[in-house]
């Protein structure tokens, strides 16, 4: 069968998908049709969090899914419940509420953060501040949420009710909560989607200071820098403050899809029954893998996710064609001289794949990638760079 042309006639026009069809794979090496090897960089935008065919991840759903694969939220549900106690006992947040992907988790933090409001400062109180060169999902709220004009001119009129404030400029956070009856401030730590950015230390804690000032809630979109990515398991923990809201996806799942949006003591209590639902959330086959990838994720996976960050820095800052390095943990962007889009034809045709953010190559590796395997990656994406200029 050819694959190709049998998506380009039956599948939505939505993808410029690259022109290879990954068949299989082991850990960070992946296979095409032809049976060529890969070193994977981007474990499909940052979602398998231990690569391809991960064993103990495949017998933990595999278990699940001959015991049942979907019970509805009519019913308890094990996965489901021993999910959300692990991640409330390793952030301090005190409920979950489950979904399918990382705008619905966004979606149930906006929708928490309004109630919430609305609840204890009347309904008129609703706007939400995020930041310009943003990214929160592709629902038509979630799109509104996000700060990049160039998503929205297709899709208009816009969710009402968010604002957006220059990053690393807290003087315009400051207007807009003037100007605005505010809700809360939802920012991602790492613009991932706006050219994988980090937010500086001294904006985020300005951050802090303007939400406790003004008793507006802070929620932190970690649907790309959750779950071990930025080298601790929420980017916010090396901020130094815990949200009231966090919504992640992604990497939890392993490869399976889930969202879960994290709810701190603030709002714990905000859902309540016939409020919000979801038919699929809290699968038990995705839970099931959702909890291995969550205990797997310990402090020297982290320790070793720092390690392979800062090699990775080291060889490519600098570099003949490269600009700068940015990011956080193993969420990498590079800036280039050349064409981004030719260095990454250059890479595949290597054996590397990568991806881009903007004009800028991102890698999102497994986070357990061998070093071998690394070394070799980086050498090709090195000379692809040089090459380029």
């Amino acid at each position: 069968m050819d694959i190709k042309k049998i998506d380009g006639e039956y599948v939505a026009g939505t993808y410029a998908r690259f022109p290879l069809e990954i068949v299989s794979g082991k850990g960070s090496l992946v296979y095409d049709e032809t049976g060529k090897e890969y070193i994977d960089l981007g474990t499909g935008i940052a979602v398998n969090t231990f690569g391809v065919a991960d064993d103990a991840w495949i017998a933990a759903v595999t278990e699940q899914l001959g015991k049942c694969q979907h019970t509805s939220n009519l019913f308890y549900s094990s996965p489901c419940a021993l999910l959300a106690k692990a991640l409330c006992e390793r952030t301090g947040m005190k409920r979950v509420f489950f979904s399918n992907s990382g705008a619905e988790a966004n979606e149930t933090a906006i929708k928490t953060a309004r109630k919430y409001a609305a609840d204890k400062k009347g309904k008129d109180t609703n706007v939400i501040i995020t930041l310009k060169n943003s990214f929160h999902g592709r629902t038509v709220t979630t799109l509104s949420a996000t700060g990049q004009d160039t998503f929205h001119k297709d899709f208009t009129p816009m969710t009402p009710g968010f604002v957006y404030a220059e990053p690393e400029d807290l003087g315009s956070v400051e207007t807009l909560i003037r100007e605005n009856k505010v809700a809360a401030i939802m920012f991602e730590l790492v613009q991932g989607e706006g050219g994988v950015v980090a937010l500086s230390h001294e904006f985020v804690n300005g951050l802090v200071r303007i939400a406790h000032e003004h008793d507006i809630l802070l929620v932190v979109d970690e649907v790309q820098t959750g779950n071990g990515r930025t080298g601790s398991l929420y980017a916010y923990m090396q901020y130094g403050f815990t949200p009231d809201i966090v919504s992640t996806a992604k990497g939890l799942g392993g490869g399976l899809p889930i969202g879960a949006c994290l709810l701190g003591e603030k709002v714990k209590d905000t859902l309540t029954p016939g409020s919000h639902g979801s038919t699929f959330g809290g699968n038990p086959i995705a839970a099931a893998g959702a909890l291995n990838v969550l205990s797997r994720i310990d402090d020297a996976l982290l320790s070793e996710v720092g390690n392979k960050a800062e090699y990775i820095k080291k060889e490519l800052t600098g570099a003949d064609g490269i600009v700068s390095v940015s990011g956080l943990g193993l969420m990498i962007g590079i800036e280039v001289t050349g064409d981004a889009s030719a260095i990454l034809a250059k890479c595949r045709d290597e054996g590397v794949l990568v991806i881009k953010a903007k004009h800028k190559l991102r890698l999102l590796p497994a986070l357990n990638i061998p070093m071998d395997q690394l070394a070799k990656a980086v050498a090709v994406i090195k000379a692809a760079c040089a090459g380029a200029q």
